[in-house]
């Protein structure tokens, strides 16, 4: 056989592995604008959606996975490649850690539907710094749709305002708990999806710095703002 048609095998390998990882992406952010919709109108058939969702993308996550071991098997790539391989393998997991995190989010609307204790201001805040790690994810999937490393980098500055969003809602949660310690309960139910949404924004994250490291070929996770400029400048 060629080496040629080798070639040729091992790139259409390659681009079915990103084609699922897109799939995923795609079926994640999905969960993430159903589990919002909740925020609206509570609706036990979109629960269900987003559960069947969480189901599908573990069983995609195994099939990924299982793909690029054998990929890695049969082609023993070397350098960007086995980057590339590398680093898909864990955006799936991150992919499907978002799902999850969405899944959560959906479980404790419903609690918080049962209880009948939803808030107008709370859910508003909710659904912003929701809206914002889900539109954080889509330019994540983009840029390792691209290798974008200048929109990678841009996407882990913007993570910051999530986090931002986060500690500011803590604070007002803990506000409202010391000023009426009867709505404890539900404040926590809040802080809960709170933080799943935070987390999403984190995975999405994760995605970004696997983009540097698949075309700069370094692990930048952990770095703070200013050494990440620095290895981006490196070359």
């Amino acid at each position: 056989m060629s080496d040629k048609h080798l070639s040729s095998q091992f790139d259409a390998a390659l681009n079915l592995l990103s084609t699922q990882l897109l799939e995923m992406g795609g079926l994640v952010e999905s969960q993430i604008s159903s589990v919002l919709s909740l925020l609206s109108k509570f609706d036990d058939a979109v629960v269900s959606g987003v559960r069947d969702i969480e189901k599908r993308l573990d069983q995609m996550e195994v099939e990924v996975d299982d793909e690029i071991n054998n990929v890695i098997a049969r082609r023993q790539p070397a350098a960007r490649d086995l980057r590339l391989l590398m680093a898909t393998s864990k955006c799936v997991t991150n992919l499907e850690r978002a799902g999850d995190e969405a899944w959560k989010i959906a479980k404790r609307l419903q609690r918080i539907e049962d209880a009948g204790v939803a808030t107008a201001m709370q859910v508003a805040e909710l659904r912003n710094s929701g809206e914002m790690a889900l539109t954080i994810l889509h330019r994540a999937l983009d840029a390792f749709a691209r290798m974008d490393v200048a929109a990678a980098a841009q996407i882990m500055r913007d993570d910051l305002a999530i986090d931002n969003e986060f500690r500011l809602f803590v604070q007002r949660l803990v506000a409202d708990m010391n000023a009426a310690p009867s709505t404890i309960s539900s404040c926590l139910d809040y802080l809960f999806v709170a933080k799943a949404i935070e987390r999403i924004g984190d995975h999405a994250t994760n995605i970004a710095e696997f983009v540097i490291y698949v075309v700069k070929g370094r692990d930048v996770r952990h770095l703070p703002l200013g050494r990440l400029e620095e290895e981006i400048q490196r070359n």
